[in-house]
């Protein structure tokens, strides 16, 4: 057996897991990147990869290949910091896998075996991008894409998928009940959400309906709908409460990211915005507020993009993107942002509850013309009169 492709392997890895992050030079003040991504395809455990026995595998050749590490939902479990990453193999197929932490920046190992998720009658082909939340009703729910291809497809057409949301609940983040997908009478759903408190005793689910699974089409916004019971989810009406704006960082198609967090001023919501370029679509990250007592009501919203792809974050698979759909708010109001770059590796930013109800509430708002974003910035210069 080649050990010293096995042990080469090993070291790497236990590098990788080991290595101490640091927070990046610059901050805009609202939050604090970190130098190293903390969770990339090196971080996958070398049992997962390597055959160990040396008689079946003498050469010490890696058997099964890992590409990306990307898109995950966070959780406060047991004291750790949880992420529920996708992972996407070489062969295309993503799934899901727990990775912890003491600190929530650096140190992330995943769990002994990846999450076995159910199937319903109909398998899911791939799934991907699951939200965790712990909702008052007790269960900690996943909701993430399930991906299958379109029935309706022409023979000769390979790639034409249907995508809706699958919904699965735990105790223990280990053994998984797998409910029905989501029902819903608008086209095709991704980026659903669950809301983590009950409203008028009804589950709230945020979602963004779209006519195909890459075509928006109609359809399109953060939309907002009520379930009776998870075990028949079906959403009868949905209410677009943050929609696709012409000539913003939202113009194309925008989603929910991770489930809202509850403040005394609103519900902090982080979500994701789409526009076309001429080099293809950017994704970026955008925050808003919802009243506390009625959370279709957007009361605030800043201008432009919270958080946008830099340097290094700007390469990957798919490039000029950032995703999030997990954070972590801990008990001294300190707030972990788990977000992708690229489709293809994961990131920590840190800021608070403080700074970004500051952020959210003080920034001004987008007046959607270039005309008006010049007096926005005249204005804040006059009020700056004697300071600089």
């Amino acid at each position: 057996m080649s050990i010293n492709t096995i042990d080469k392997a090993k070291k790497h890895y236990a590098k990788t897991v080991r290595r101490k992050n640091k927070p990046a030079k610059l901050s805009n003040g609202i939050y604090t990147r970190y130098k190293y991504p903390i969770v990339t395809a090196s971080h996958i455990p070398i049992h997962w990869r390597y055959d160990l026995n040396p008689e079946t595998n003498p050469d010490g050749i890696e058997r099964i290949g890992f590409n990306a590490t990307f898109n995950a939902g966070a959780l406060k479990w047991n004291g750790k910091y949880i992420i529920c990453v996708r992972v996407e193999g070489n062969d295309r197929k993503s799934f899901f896998a727990i990775a912890e932490s003491a600190n929530g920046i650096d140190g992330f190992e995943f769990w002994d075996k990846p999450c076995v998720i159910p199937q319903t009658e109909i398998p899911d082909t791939n799934v991907y991008d699951m939200r965790l939340i712990q909702h008052e009703d007790g269960w900690i729910y996943g909701i993430f894409c399930t991906e299958r291809k379109d029935p309706n497809a022409p023979s000769e057409d390979t790639s034409s998928a249907i995508a809706n949301a699958g919904i699965v609940r735990t105790k223990d983040l280990i053994n998984w009940e797998r409910l029905p997908d989501l029902i819903s009478t608008t086209g095709q759903q991704r980026n659903v959400v669950l809301h983590p408190e009950f409203v008028n005793g009804k589950y709230a689910v945020y979602t963004r309906p779209q006519d195909g699974f890459i075509s928006v089409g109609n359809g399109g916004g953060i939309g907002l709908g009520f379930i009776d019971d998870m075990l028949n989810p079906e959403v009868k009406h949905e209410k677009i409460i943050n929609n696709k704006i012409y000539h913003t960082v939202f113009e194309l198609k925008n989603g929910l990211g991770p489930a809202p967090i509850k403040t005394e001023k609103g519900w902090l919501h982080l979500a994701h915005g789409v526009r076309n370029t001429a080099a293809g679509l950017r994704y970026t990250l955008y925050m808003f507020m919802t009243d506390l007592n009625d959370i279709s009501k957007v009361t605030h919203q800043p201008a432009g993009h919270f958080m946008a792809p830099l340097n290094k974050e700007r390469l990957g698979d798919v490039s000029n993107v950032l995703f999030s759909n997990g954070w972590i708010e801990d008990n001294d109001g300190t707030v972990y942002i788990y977000y992708a770059s690229s489709d293809t590796r994961m990131h920590v930013a840190v800021s608070s509850i403080d700074l970004l109800v500051d952020y959210v509430i003080n920034s001004p708002k987008d007046g959607y013309t270039s005309a008006s974003s010049v007096d926005t910035i005249i204005n804040l210069i006059d009020n700056n009169k004697g300071l600089y």
